[in-house]
């Protein structure tokens, strides 16, 4: 760690502290979230902190490895994305929170195969886009070709849990690939007609389940039904104007202890930051989460090789529009989609998964300063 050329002294230190501060930040508002019902007064703090720690190796595994060896596991890693995806609708798989999404290990824990397959996803679009066409720097047509099918292949197992805050992610995953990746303008404006035509026949036909489209209901018009379809949203508005400037201090806020916002653990964690926290803390974990955007651009533009450049920059685009959302439907902004705020949310394959992405970036910024 002392020598000049140290792997350790070349990992991006000011990131991994946002990320560290993001993930205590997260372990407080999880404490605070669930001590009065969780078994144990402790028990999903103990099980957090545990994810926190697996995901912590698994950030540095990553990190040690050359990300351009990367680019010949990538078919593989996608691969195992999908049979995990597959597992999901066999009997294997479990519902929870009105998506058959998991699958259960037993013990209490269970796995979302999910959101490895935004991994498996960036990582194959990566590969498949980092070598450009003879004589141009744009990718091959038959390579655009079969990320958009490795794409719909994803996007479409997933619709089928249905999850579709996810299937919004990966969307955006292959959106930001395709046009790192150097992608024609009018492609990406035929893409763009084609994603608003899907939507369009996704209300025409009724895809969507009850609940989701409650979801949507209640964004346009949250006082249509407060204590029905509005319920979430007014309470977690109700909650974060309550702290106002400071907070009301951990563990004292009466939304919070009374659990009138649902999945304040998860979806709604950020209520709990806006109440407990006051404005200062919310813009803290924004800023926080800002740090970790800008590092990873950092990273992308500095990096010399395509697919590295184009792993960070998806990366950054799946961080930028997750957190979004997040943040956005906890203060009415934007529709209610059940995404989890990186690194701060209680989650297991989700904490993984994010970690495992950072990991992939510590691996680029490693390996560029190796040749400087």
């Amino acid at each position: 760690m002392a020598r000049e050329n140290s792997t350790v002294r070349r990992l991006d230190g000011l990131m991994l502290v946002a990320v560290a501060g993001l993930s205590i930040i997260g372990t407080l508002l999880v404490w605070s979230s669930t001590r009065t019902w969780a078994p144990g007064s402790t028990g999903l703090v103990k099980k957090h902190l545990l994810n926190e720690a697996i995901g912590m190796v698994m950030c540095g595994l990553v990190a040690t490895i050359d990300h351009r060896a990367m680019r010949a596991y990538a078919p593989l890693v996608f691969l195992l994305s999908l049979v995990g995806l597959g597992l999901v609708i066999t009997p294997l798989g479990a519902t929870i929170n009105g998506s058959h999404s998991w699958i259960l290990l037993g013990g209490g824990f269970a796995v979302q195969p999910s959101e490895f397959a935004k991994v498996g996803l960036l990582l194959i679009i990566a590969m498949l886009l980092a070598q450009p066409a003879e004589g141009t720097d744009r990718p091959r047509g038959l390579d655009v070709v079969l990320a958009l099918v490795a794409a719909g292949i994803t996007m479409g197992l997933v619709m089928l849990q249905p999850d579709l805050g996810t299937a919004m992610v990966l969307a955006v995953i292959t959106a930001a690939g395709l046009i790192i990746g150097g992608v024609r303008k009018r492609v990406i404006a035929l893409m763009v007609l084609a994603a608003g035509g899907a939507v369009f026949a996704v209300f025409y036909f009724q895809m969507l389940e009850p609940y989701q489209v409650a979801r949507f209901t209640a964004f346009v018009d949250p006082s249509v039904d407060p204590r029905g379809v509005g319920y979430n949203s007014t309470q977690s508005m109700i909650a974060i104007g309550s702290g106002q400037l400071l907070g009301k201090g951990l563990l004292g806020g009466g939304q919070t202890t009374g659990r009138f916002v649902p999945e304040q653990h998860t979806d709604f964690i950020f209520t709990v930051a806006g109440e407990e926290f006051g404005f200062l803390g919310s813009v803290t974990v924004v800023l926080l989460l800002g740090v970790v955007l800008l590092r990873g651009l950092k990273i992308a533009r500095q990096c010399e090789d395509r697919f590295g450049t184009l792993v960070a920059g998806t990366i950054v685009c799946w961080f930028a529009f997750q957190a979004f959302i997040n943040v956005g439907m906890t203060i009415g902004i934007m529709p209610i989609t059940g995404l989890p705020l990186p690194f701060v949310s209680y989650g297991g394959t989700a904490t993984f998964a994010n970690l495992i992405a950072v990991g992939l970036l510590q691996a680029i910024k490693v390996r560029r300063q190796s040749f400087e």
